[in-house]
């Protein structure tokens, strides 16, 4: 489990083509002072994907990511240079400074726009049709891993502010309109739709 707290800001440097081309081993530095001492196994959550480090150097870590991760996320569209947002997994007595994330993406969504207002920016964003009705003004939802508030819905889009502060430490400065994005919905969200099906 996660926060949605981003806690670096890191970049894809090597990828490597594994199980006959259609799963990736991924090489991403973090800048993590104790990145060394991560135990492999442990879990990172890499703009919102939950992915296992199966090694570990001073300033880096490998992952591995299947066929269908890559089908379903951003992953597929990384390249060297590419910026990730990391986390790593939540201890018990950690803060819970967000929400509660599970690092299973539940679909892309899209970056539409991003317009100043005051001191941030709103973006918006557009999901698939399936994902709309989990997401609700004031409610919690995933943006590439980011923990945010929803501020407003229209139909299939959603409008965030993004602070300074979170454009500085988050893939969100330099994120353009038209960028994919993964999308994870709110958990509590998930099981109230379900429940509401045998009203």
């Amino acid at each position: 489990m996660f926060t949605g707290i981003i806690t670096a800001l890191g970049t894809v440097r090597g990828i490597v083509p594994i199980g006959d081309g259609h799963d990736m081993r991924l090489t991403i530095t973090a800048p993590w002072p104790d990145t060394a001492q991560i135990a492999v196994g442990a879990s990172i959550a890499c703009s919102g994907c939950c992915l296992t480090a199966i090694e570990l150097g001073p300033d880096w870590f490998a992952v591995e990511a299947s066929a269908e991760t890559l089908s379903l996320t951003t992953l597929g569209t990384w390249k060297v240079g590419s910026q990730v947002n990391l986390e790593r997994s939540l201890r018990i007595g950690d803060e819970l400074g967000g929400h509660l994330v599970s690092g299973h993406v539940d679909g892309l969504g899209e970056a539409v726009s991003a317009t100043p207002e005051n001191g941030s920016t709103r973006w918006r964003f557009r999901v698939p049709d399936r994902l709309a009705r989990f997401i609700a003004a004031k409610g919690s939802v995933a943006v590439d891993g980011v923990s945010l508030t929803v501020n407003d819905v229209d139909r299939n889009e959603f409008g965030v502010n993004i602070i300074p502060h979170t454009a500085s430490v988050t893939r969100f400065g330099s994120l353009r309109p038209g960028d994919p994005v993964n999308i994870e919905i709110d958990t509590l969200a998930r099981y109230v739709a379900r429940l509401a099906e045998f009203r």
